[in-house]
C-alpha cells in the first residue's frame, strides 16, 4: 500500500476512534444518552456527528458484559492482491480533500467536517 494512503487512513481511523471515544464516554455518563444510543444508533450517530448517514449504512451499538468482549474488523481499504493499484477513491483521498468512505463514520480527514464530527460530541 501506499505510504500517502496509509497515512490518510491511519488519520481516518484515529478521527473515527476519537469520535466513538466520546460517544462511549457520553453513555457512561449519561443514562439517557446510553438508552438512545441503544434504541436508535443511527439517528443518534447521525445527530453527534452533524453527517447525513446513507439509507444503506446500518448503525448497531453493542454493550460489552463482563463476560463478552467484542472485536470489530473494519472494512479493508486495500483489498489483498491490491498493492501498488489505487483506486480511484483513494487516488482521490490521497490528493487531499476527499472521503475515503463509509465504515460507520464518513471520515473525511482533509476537510473541515471531520474535526468538527470529532468534537461535537
Amino acid at each position: 500500500m501506499h505510504e500517502e494512503l496509509k497515512k490518510v487512513i491511519s488519520e481516518a481511523m484515529n478521527t473515527r476512534f476519537e469520535f466513538e471515544q466520546k460517544l462511549i464516554q457520553r453513555a457512561w455518563e449519561d443514562e439517557t444518552f446510553k438508552q438512545e444510543l441503544l434504541s436508535n444508533s443511527k439517528a443518534v450517530y447521525a445527530r453527534e456527528s452533524g453527517q447525513e448517514l446513507p439509507k444503506d449504512i446500518e448503525i448497531e451499538v453493542l454493550q460489552e458484559t463482563a463476560n463478552k468482549v467484542y472485536l470489530v474488523l473494519p472494512t479493508n481499504p486495500a483489498p489483498a492482491g491490491s498493492e501498488g493499484e489505487l483506486s480511484e477513491e483513494a487516488l482521490e483521498a490521497v490528493a487531499g480533500g476527499a472521503c475515503i468512505g463509509w465504515t460507520a463514520l464518513k471520515v473525511c480527514v482533509a476537510s473541515s467536517k471531520a474535526s468538527n464530527a470529532s468534537n461535537k460530541v
